[in-house]
This record gives structure tokens, C-alpha cells and sequence, in this order.
């Protein structure tokens, strides 16, 4: 198994857990708070020392919560390509991932068509299109945002969350 490169779980206080892990999940520390908890206090099967270990009990700790607080942490995402990116306003891992697939090199064109499909795409769901964009580029992005832009809404949420779980993953993984 894999372990962190930049720290071990295990020898943080509690604040300092937070702190790492605060945002793994998007504005959303309430989940590096419950795994704490987990950890300290009911014990995770396996060492949180590990990447997976800690990755599935995040993406459990996701899973298990109300659908409000699912909603709020999909809605704390950016649009790909919105106004966040274009103000400099994203998170240090969201403007990376984005810059990775090429986000910030769109044509105007390319620009119009994912503002069109944002809106459109809210318009119809009430939360923002999640993508894990790490390994796409913004064709893909573009291609993927039209198909399941044609999704149900119990589709699209479940979705969402699936990607969550994969944007949370490969930032532990950068750890």
C-alpha cells in the first residue's frame, strides 16, 4: 500500500488532520472531521497511514450523509471553465486540475460552449456539472458535459458524487 508522501495521518493533532485534509472534498472540512473522528474514536479497518484506507473512508463518509449535505458539497464545486477560473477565485487543486486539462487554453468559442452548457446544465439540475478532469483533456470535458447533460437528475446526482469520490482521490494521492 501506498503511504503519504508529505505526511503521516497518524502523528497529527486533530487541527493539523484538518487542516491537511480539509479540502480534499471541495470547501467541505466536515468531512476531514469525521474521518478524524472515525479514526480516533471508532477505529477505521486499516491504516489511515495508507492512501486507500483513507480514501474509502472519505468516500464512505460522503456516501453516508444526508442528501443536504451531498448537495452542499456538490454545489461548493466550480463550473469548469465559469467565472471562478476566469477570476482566479478556484482552489489551488480545482485551478490545477482544470489548467491539467487544458481548460485554460479554451478558444472563445470553447469558452462560450461551456458557459452555454454550465448554464444549462444547472438550469436543468440545480447544482453544477462535477467532472474528475485529471487525465481528460477539454474536448473530453466537452463531449462527456453533452452526453450526460441528457441524464436524469437521480442519474446526474449519483454521478456527481462518483466524481467527487475521484477528485478526492487523486488529491490524496498528491499528498
Amino acid at each position: 500500500m501506498t503511504h503519504f508522501s508529505t505526511c503521516i495521518p497518524t502523528q497529527l493533532s486533530q487541527p493539523d488532520f484538518i487542516a491537511v485534509f480539509a479540502d480534499i472534498y471541495e470547501h467541505s472540512p466536515w468531512v476531514a472531521e469525521e474521518a478524524y473522528q472515525q479514526y480516533l474514536h471508532q477505529g477505521i479497518d486499516g491504516d489511515i497511514n495508507e492512501i486507500a484506507i483513507l480514501q474509502e473512508c472519505m468516500a464512505n463518509i460522503l456516501l453516508a450523509a444526508s442528501d443536504v449535505k451531498k448537495l452542499a458539497l456538490i454545489n461548493a464545486h466550480p463550473d469548469l471553465a465559469g467565472r471562478a477560473a476566469v477570476n482566479g477565485e478556484l482552489t489551488a487543486a480545482s485551478t490545477s486540475e482544470q489548467s491539467g486539462a487544458g481548460i485554460d487554453q479554451c478558444t472563445p468559442e470553447e469558452f462560450t460552449r461551456f458557459t452555454q452548457l454550465n448554464d444549462a446544465y444547472k438550469a436543468k439540475f440545480n447544482f453544477p456539472f462535477i467532472k474528475a478532469v485529471r487525465g481528460a483533456n477539454r474536448f473530453l470535458i466537452l463531449a462527456d458535459f453533452k452526453r450526460r447533460i441528457q441524464n436524469d437528475i437521480d442519474t446526474e446526482f449519483k454521478q456527481a458524487l462518483v466524481e467527487i469520490n475521484k477528485i478526492a482521490a487523486f488529491r490524496l494521492n498528491d499528498l
